[in-house]
């Protein structure tokens, strides 16, 4: 616990010293970044070793806040999302670094380093705190710092919107949490979690109001549908690097929140895993169809957390339908493809994220639209970001297909050996998961072939470069994560296999074995897949040799004998998405804008569309402008003298003396 408690106090110290040092950009950069990378790779030692099969550590520390204890644990399942939280935050380090130094005279940059530091401190906390007031004191560092990192270019409107709509949904979040811990501090009587083992004997009925707190507290900073709204404004507005570790790793600790509260639940009834199968479906879907339709590289990006967070959650609820239909396969797999999934998703989101970011900062503009041709000018970036879109595909032989294979194969086993009641849905989500992956490999054709394919459609992708190593080397590693993972499987679930057991609470033997069943599986699959990898390699070194002492000349392609082809005539997004867009219109309600072509050579013919979230239009902001006018209705409130106010909080002080007196 030393190493441990030793990384938070390098990320928070460092934060600091680069703070001091705001009028150099430099000295800001080299303290945050190489504080950021030290404390990460101090805290990378003890999380590891307990995740390997380490002792677990704790520390119990009298506090004197109230009801606050100083209670941190390292066991199994807070070191699998640690070792996430801080290889990528190092990655994402090092990445910034680089990424704002074009800011150096136009901002401080130790505020964001300040802050970045902090943000991956206060996610440390969260996993290792083990007292309900110490854990929510780390959630609000963890909402803060993250709300000033997407705050960094506050001079944008768009940004400060989005910060606003991020720091009420955050809130929001928070108050639901606050309410389940003071219901679980109260039957435990203590708000260490070591008490709230109690809770497994409490009425099925307390049971669910506490589940149904930590679906709406945890789901909120996850992004299930329809409390996701905040983050395709938020992950849009914040720098790239941000973006990555927002998307990649902040967002899971509501996966953390909720798996940790249901290991103090005791056995669940059959409907909190339906329950958690139906916001996966409607989030993974929805959300890989809003993504589809989007032009903003990283908004269409945002959008595809929400659809892996449906994924993960998928998991979850395969997990718990296994806990109670009595089911070890059903638990093992389900519970074990959703946390891989965690993993994984870290790992190709922080990828794309960081592919977006260079995209951005080699074009100047994120619009979809305005890009292409960039695989012969930023080539780098887009073998990067083509392994990130088959990852996130679930396609083999890369991570994301593992963790998908295991939700599946879970499905198919339960649908299997299960009653027809159970079954049927099962099957039912065993389609909608293919869906989502159809979908999903759908949107990224799009992605990549507008981006980085065909013709530049305007300055920004004529005037494109590559990014800077310091900019190139994480996305490199992120690249080679995603095909290591996926090629080593059955040694990715040989390291999962403590974290299963403690969320199931299912013996270690029985967690092997139903294991052993799926890298079985794999270990086929990972031979074919190397194999397919060194096939293309093999037939990329032999067009390069073949071609090394020949002249290679460019030349426009055949286009049936029209002699003006011009960039115009390439698909764009919403031509390369509209039959999609088109079935799915009364789900996204896709608006068009049509210009016909006129005459033999037209110069404005256009197609264009725009599909905005249809929950925040028709629910949040009917809701909030409603809220807001009937506040407005109090202003009379604030127009007194200070003997008004002052009245006011001597009645409020009566008020409550009256309150504690009866």
């Amino acid at each position: 616990m030393v190493l441990m408690l030793l990384s938070v106090a390098v990320l928070v110290v460092s934060g600091f010293a680069a703070l001091l040092g705001l009028r150099s950009a430099r000295i800001a950069t080299c303290i945050g970044v190489g504080g950021a990378v030290i404390g990460c790779a101090i805290g990378l030692i003890p999380a590891l070793g307990v995740l390997l099969g380490g002792e677990v550590e704790s520390l119990h520390l009298a506090w004197s806040v109230p009801y606050g204890s100083f209670f941190v644990q390292l066991d199994a399942l807070s070191a699998f999302f640690i070792v996430v939280i801080l290889a990528i935050s190092a990655l994402t380090a090092i990445y910034g670094g680089e990424y704002l130094w074009p800011w150096r005279d136009k901002k401080l940059l130790g505020p964001p380093w300040f802050f970045f530091n902090m943000l991956v401190a206060s996610m440390v906390m969260v996993v290792l705190a083990r007292n309900g007031v110490l854990f929510l004191m780390a959630w609000e560092v963890m909402a803060l710092s993250s709300f000033f990192l997407v705050t960094f270019e506050d001079e944008r409107e768009s940004v400060r919107v989005a910060g606003r709509t991020y720091l009420v949904a955050t809130h929001l979040g928070t108050a639901f949490l606050l309410v389940m811990f003071i219901l679980m501090g109260r039957e435990a009587g203590s708000l260490d979690f070591d008490q709230f083992q109690k809770l497994s004997g409490t009425p099925k009925a307390f049971g669910g109001l506490l589940f149904l707190l930590a679906i709406i507290g945890f789901g909120t900073k996850a992004g299930f549908m329809p409390l996701h709204v905040w983050l395709p404004e938020a992950h849009p507005a914040a720098p790239s690097h941000v973006s990555a570790l927002m998307s990649g790793v902040m967002i899971k600790m509501g996966i953390y929140g909720l798996a940790r509260v249901l290991t103090f639940l005791g056995p669940p009834p059959l409907w909190w895993g339906w329950l958690l199968v139906s916001i996966g479906l409607s989030s993974g879907i929805l959300g890989v169809l809003f993504a589809l339709a989007q032009h903003d590289l990283k908004r269409l990006l945002a959008y595809h957390s929400v659809e892996n967070i449906g994924i993960i959650a998928l998991g979850l609820g395969v997990g718990l339908l296994g806990i109670s239909e009595g089911s070890p396969a059903l638990v093992v797999l389900g519970f074990g493809g959703g946390l891989l999934h965690v993993a994984n998703h870290a790992v190709f989101k922080s990828l794309l994220f960081l592919g977006a970011g260079a995209v951005s900062h080699g074009t100047g503009t994120r619009e979809i639209d305005q890009l292409g041709g960039l695989l012969k000018r930023m080539p780098w970036t887009a073998f990067t970001f083509l392994i990130g879109a088959v990852a996130i595909s679930g396609l083999p032989p890369l991570n994301g297909f593992v963790s998908e294979f295991l939700i599946y194969l879970g499905a198919f086993g339960g649908g299997i050996s299960l009653k027809a009641g159970a079954a049927v849905p099962l099957f039912g989500l065993i389609a909608g998961l293919a869906l989502i992956g159809g979908l999903a490999a759908a949107c990224f054709t799009k992605a990549f072939g507008i981006v980085f394919l065909g013709l530049p459609r305007s300055k920004h992708g004529q005037h494109a470069h590559e990014a800077g190593w310091f900019m190139r080397i994480p996305m490199l590693l992120l690249a080679a994560s995603c095909v290591l993972i996926g090629l080593l499987a059955p040694i990715a679930l040989s390291i999962l296999q403590p974290v299963v057991q403690q969320v199931s609470g299912f013996p270690a033997n029985v967690v092997h074995e139903n294991l052993a069943v799926a890298a079985w599986a794999l270990r086929l699959v990972a031979p074919i897949g190397a194999a397919l990898l060194g096939l293309i390699g093999f037939l990329a070194l032999l067009r390069r040799t073949l071609l090394a002492n020949r002249k290679v000349e460019e030349s426009i392609t055949w286009g049936c004998g029209y002699a003006l082809p011009t960039a115009r005539m390439q698909y764009t997004a919403s031509s390369f998405a509209q039959p999609l867009t088109d079935l799915f219109k009364p789900v996204l309600g896709t608006r068009k804008k049509v210009s016909a072509p006129r005459g033999y050579f037209p110069s404005d013919a256009a197609l264009k569309t725009e599909t905005p979230d249809m929950f925040s239009e028709k629910i949040y902001e009917p809701v909030f402008m409603r809220i807001g006018t009937g506040l407005s209705r109090l202003r009379w409130l604030q127009q007194g003298s200070v003997q008004l106010y002052i009245l006011y909080i001597a009645l409020t002080l009566l008020a409550l003396l009256i309150w504690k007196l009866w």
